[in-house]
């Protein structure tokens, strides 16, 4: 049976009539089946296995000779064409026939094909694929007539007996069809299907249907998003829920997404970040909080960068940034044990060694191996920044530092690595090193050249903490600064926090590196678009 697509814009297929032909054609299909007195929407659908279930139960399936003697079927989980040949197998058994257990399954429809007084049809559920025989002895007059009206897309239910056909295909014979829901919209066309990247991500719900692998990717990532809170869980961190809108929008350098309160007519800001909040509930005596939400930053789209993003931020009272590192591995490989995978995972071309421990190595020795440039020398490395068109003039040492070292030693990171040890100066929220004030005690993770981690030993001096809030660095532009002031949590710390590390994971960034996605719109399933 042949399908095109309903609308598939990247290789204009179909013209808009012959789109109008296909739907069309599934309304009439759709009244014929409501004049057999059916609903076409479905309803409630109980005791169905998924099919994953079912296949399981593969070992149930035998052959049972005259004599009532069972014997197993040969292995079926093999490429098919090392498949034996059933019916030949079925005859050196000996008369008997093949007994099989009764099951319930619902999918959608993936493929049909008609034979006749036959039919075979591929139905999907979320956790796999599974062939139906449907014989119009087997189910009635009714049931096959309701077959043929049957479309690509649409979502049946089936009850049988699962067995084998002759060439070796795990299969439930139908003895009952249910139809469950109509689709009206064909499904893009199997051999060409939906594969323009801003269509997929406008249209997720087909994307998700058709796809292949593009379910499993989505739900390995709720799996590593349920292993990160069962990891801090483990370490017996508290998840709190923080506040989505900020009077001040502080805790991290970023543009934010500015709104207005009505009842209060107040201009506020949808949260950058979730720092402030959490350190604000060290105060209160919460030693171990975390929350995992949504952040928003008004600032450009990459195959990196999304405006709304998962973020998660922890906060460990007692600890520091070391402590921090010990977690983030903790959490990284609980994550890849979660969804099943290997620690050495591909990345594109690559590949990506999660053994731990990862590499720790500080900011100034990878910024002289990747420039040549002795990063203590303030000329050399403004002499060096030139070279490679970073505008010098009126900033900030530290600052044309750390565009160096952003332009040539970041995209230079296989990782997984601990960048540790950052100047002091782009570190206002973090305090310093007791031998080298010039020194922050902050690590970024990176893996491929992606920032993947950061974390502080937080700084907790109430006084340095205000001063800092007050201090814009020169060349630094405002929205790359964290220098705003926050009252409330100066005030906060004045009441005293104690030592602690604190930790930020992008989540999506971390589930783009597990599922060896390219792109972070990949792992988000509705991002930003422009209306259609």
């Amino acid at each position: 049976m042949s399908e095109t697509p309903a609308d598939n814009p990247e290789n204009n297929v179909d013209s808009a009539e012959e789109q109008q032909m296909h739907v069309a054609s599934r309304r009439e299909k759709m009244r014929k089946i409501e004049e057999l007195g059916l609903d076409p929407w479905g309803s409630r659908f109980d005791d169905r296995l998924l099919i994953s279930e079912i296949r399981a139960r593969v070992g149930e399936v035998q052959y049972q000779k005259e004599d009532g003697t069972l014997v197993e079927l040969p292995e079926l989980d093999v490429d098919p064409e090392q498949r034996v040949n059933m019916r030949e197998w079925r005859a050196e058994q000996g008369p008997g026939s093949e007994i099989g257990p009764k099951v319930r399954a619902a999918g959608r429809i993936m493929l049909k094909r008609d034979k006749g007084k036959l039919c075979f049809i591929d139905i999907q559920d979320w956790s796999g694929r599974l062939q139906l025989f449907i014989g119009k002895k087997q189910v009635g007059e009714a049931d096959f007539e309701l077959a043929g009206l049957f479309d690509l897309g649409d979502i049946i239910g089936v009850d049988g007996r699962l067995g084998v056909t002759n060439t070796g295909e795990l299969t439930i014979f139908a003895e009952k069809l249910h139809f469950l829901t109509k689709s009206i919209e064909p499904p893009p066309a199997k051999h060409l299907g939906m594969t323009d990247p801003e269509l997929r991500q406008r249209r997720r719900y087909v994307d998700l249907a058709y796809n292949e692998g593009v379910q499993q990717r989505f739900l390995n990532r709720t799996k590593i998003v349920q292993s990160v809170r069962n990891s801090l869980a483990d370490e017996n961190f508290a998840e709190i829920e923080g506040p989505t809108l900020h009077s001040i929008a502080g805790g991290a350098a970023a543009r934010p997404f500015v709104t207005h309160h009505n009842a209060l007519d107040l201009e506020l800001y949808m949260r950058i970040a979730l720092e402030l909040h959490l350190k604000r509930l060290l105060v209160g005596g919460l030693e171990r909080v975390y929350e995992l939400g949504r952040v928003y930053r008004n600032e450009g789209i990459s195959p990196r960068h999304n405006p709304e993003f998962t973020m998660l931020e922890v906060y460990q009272a007692f600890g520091d940034y070391r402590s921090m590192m010990d977690l983030t591995e903790k959490i990284i490989v609980d994550a890849i044990d979660a969804i099943g995978g290997q620690y050495v995972l591909p990345f594109g071309e690559h590949e990506v060694d999660f053994t731990p421990p990862f590499q720790r190595a500080t900011y100034n020795e990878l910024f002289q191996k990747h420039t040549g440039v002795d990063p203590s020398d303030a000329a050399a490395v403004a002499s060096y920044a030139s070279s490679i068109g970073i505008d010098t003039e009126g900033r900030h040492p530290d600052v044309i530092k750390n565009e160096v070292f952003e332009e040539k030693v970041e995209d230079a990171l296989e990782g997984p690595v601990f960048v540790i040890d950052y100047p002091a100066s782009i570190c206002p929220l973090t305090k310093r090193k007791k031998d080298n004030p010039e020194i922050a005690e902050r690590f970024e993770l990176f893996v491929r050249g992606m920032e993947i981690a950061n974390a502080y030993t937080e700084l907790n001096d109430p006084d340095l903490q205000e001063q800092l809030f007050k201090t814009q660095l020169d060349g630094l532009s405002e929205e790359d600064s964290m220098a705003k002031m926050d009252n409330d949590f100066i005030r906060a710390l004045r009441y005293g926090m104690p030592p602690a590390g604190g930790l930020g994971i992008g989540i999506d960034r971390l589930v783009m590196l597990l599922t060896n996605s390219q792109t972070i719109r990949d792992v988000i399933l509705f991002p930003l678009l422009r209306p259609e």
